[in-house]
């Protein structure tokens, strides 16, 4: 895997959660219904900064919930016949709920759709609302976020690596290429 670059720091990661923050109340005219629900394991960092940048700007709380996509993957092989469940916290109501799914980076939608069944699997939400820091195309399902922090245009031999402090110790999002 060759470095290719940084394309966002921790002030542009914090920009894009700012702007994440302020269109989620935007579009839904405050955040009374509103619950973010990060999928595992960065779009759970995600969904709690941007569930703080809302408690700034609207002096509210917003419910953040995590959600394990493990038993809804479509890619699970023989291999994986003991999947490690990170566990799925939802500790609050999301009947006619807004959730708002949080993850990293949108590539495909599997994992996006992976998701829904498990929300589906949980409650009835009275919508459900995608946000991402990074939209990077190639998508195989026809899944679209509604919050995108960046669009960043990639072929498929390059990898974007969303790093979280909460995680990963650093804030940064850069693009590798695959070795030829």
């Amino acid at each position: 895997m060759k470095f290719k670059a940084k394309i966002m720091d921790e002030k542009a990661i914090q920009r894009a959660t700012t702007r994440i923050a302020h269109e989620i109340i935007e579009k839904n005219k405050g955040v009374e219904d509103v619950v973010l629900v990060g999928i595992k394991t960065r779009g759970v960092p995600f969904a709690k900064r941007i569930a703080e940048k809302i408690e700034d700007i609207e002096k509210e709380k917003v419910n953040v919930g995590t959600i394990d996509i493990t038993l809804y993957r479509d890619d699970l092989t023989k291999v994986d016949e003991n999947p490690i469940l990170n566990d799925t916290e939802i500790n609050f109501d999301i009947n006619e709920k807004i959730v708002v799914l949080v993850d990293d980076v949108l590539y495909t939608g599997r994992t996006v759709r992976a998701a829904l069944d498990g929300i589906m699997d949980i409650a009835r939400p009275k919508a459900i609302q995608l946000a991402v820091l990074i939209d990077r195309g190639h998508r195989e399902l026809p899944i679209r976020a509604d919050y995108v922090g960046k669009n960043v245009p990639t072929s498929k031999a390059e990898v974007i690596r969303v790093q979280f402090e909460e995680v990963d110790q650093i804030n940064q999002v850069t693009i590798s290429k695959f070795d030829k």
